[in-house]
């Protein structure tokens, strides 16, 4: 909205060669991390205090960390304080014409809604489970699904009206249609290699990501400042890549897939980075309020649909590897027990507790151990991920 009134202002008078600077997308990167980071300690104090006064505290469930039963009652939904300063901080900085900022913030927030009703049910019904599993998982789908279908077209070509056709042509074709090499499944650490996917498989790839780094988050979401610092940090090095497809310049020189307009998703990851770093400060260790499934969600989707459009989905894994290693942890060990269950009567536990950061705790780490070492493991990750940029 900015950028247009700087346009605008500029042209009415050409003089004013300040409003130059609103053109850069650095420096609105920095300006969106700003904004999003003071509207997000600016309000932060009044979100806890109006989510205390209608009850919204965190159940803890049965089965919980014998130490956590002490968080019981602490506000939950503090997502919406991300949300909100995500939304506003974009909206001021971002070129408005973008369709791929658009995308994420309609994956964003669409996550964000499923992950309201489940809180509320939480919540309202004083049910620690929430929304059912496969009600979530299903409209998680149909979010992830049509984003997908979309992004393989938009991918491809450069507005709109040509996605539109894309789309029509695929349709007409009998759905063969050749993709061009920025669609393909790049692999990181290597020049030039791209697997090609086709339709089907960037959709189902596309979903699998979306809907799997939404999941991984949420489940990474179980202790004071465990989730969010990660995903500030993803997020952060996914603008990095957002930076560089953008650029016919640094595309070139790096060997990356010049997907125009991707660039402006730079904006959008300052203005997550911010907003994550201003609910950190409520969030850190003793929490004052947990973000909950309306936080983790959004951004778990959000990181996984920005690493589709950059075409980064591997080097999303590796950076994200804390959220993978999370998600992992719970699948095997549900797996491990429903099969022991079968085979001898009794179901057995690979680990303490699932997800893995509570096994570290039955194991004897502190919470703030657990949480700081994620942490550190997650940033030496996010620089092996970056790496990938000129090691090819």
């Amino acid at each position: 909205m900015l950028l247009e009134l700087a346009a605008w202002l500029q042209k009415l008078s050409p003089e004013l060669g300040f409003f130059r600077v609103f053109q850069y997308l650095t420096f609105r990167a920095v300006m969106a991390a700003m904004t999003a980071l003071l509207i997000g300690i600016a309000f932060g104090p009044w979100v806890i205090r109006r989510l205390t006064a209608l009850k919204i505290g965190q159940p803890v469930r049965g089965y919980a960390m014998e130490t956590h039963l002490i968080k019981s009652g602490t506000p939950t939904m503090g997502g919406v304080l991300i949300l909100l300063a995500i939304a506003i901080s974009t909206l001021l900085w971002f070129d408005w014409s973008n369709r791929f900022v658009w995308i994420v913030m309609l994956v964003t927030f669409g996550f964000g809604a499923i992950g309201w009703v489940d809180d509320w049910r939480k919540v309202v019904n004083k049910d620690p489970e929430g929304m059912r599993s496969r009600d979530k998982y299903l409209w998680q789908s149909v979010i992830g699904l049509v984003a997908a279908l979309y992004l393989v077209f938009s991918i491809s070509e450069g507005s709109n009206a040509k996605v539109w056709e894309l789309f029509t042509s695929w349709i007409r074709s009998g759905f063969q249609v050749e993709l061009p090499h920025a669609a393909g499944l790049l692999l990181p650490f290597f020049k030039e290699v791209s697997y090609p996917l086709g339709v089907l498989g960037f959709v189902i790839l596309s979903y699998l990501v979306i809907v799997g780094s939404s999941n991984a988050v949420n489940l990474t979401d179980g202790l004071d400042g465990l989730a969010i610092m990660p995903v500030i940090m993803v997020g952060s090095a996914l603008g990095v890549f957002a930076y560089v497809t953008g650029s016919a310049v640094y595309s070139k020189y790096l060997l990356f897939p010049y997907i125009p307009g991707t660039g402006e998703l730079l904006i959008f990851c300052a203005a997550m980075a911010g907003a994550g770093l201003a609910f950190l400060w409520f969030n850190a260790h003793p929490a004052q309020v947990f973000m909950g499934d309306v936080g983790a969600l959004a951004l778990g989707g959000a990181l996984g649909t920005i690493a589709v459009i950059v075409r980064q989905e591997i080097v999303l894994a590796i950076m994200g590897g804390i959220f993978v290693v999370e998600a992992i942890s719970v699948m095997l060990q549900v797996t491990w027990f429903k099969f022991t269950k079968r085979r001898y009567g009794e179901g057995r536990r690979l680990l303490k507790m699932a997800p893995l950061h509570h096994h570290f705790e039955k194991s004897g780490w502190a919470e703030t151990q657990v949480v700081v070492r994620f942490w550190i493991i997650t940033m030496l990750l996010c620089l092996v991920g970056l790496s990938s940029l000129k090691l090819r």
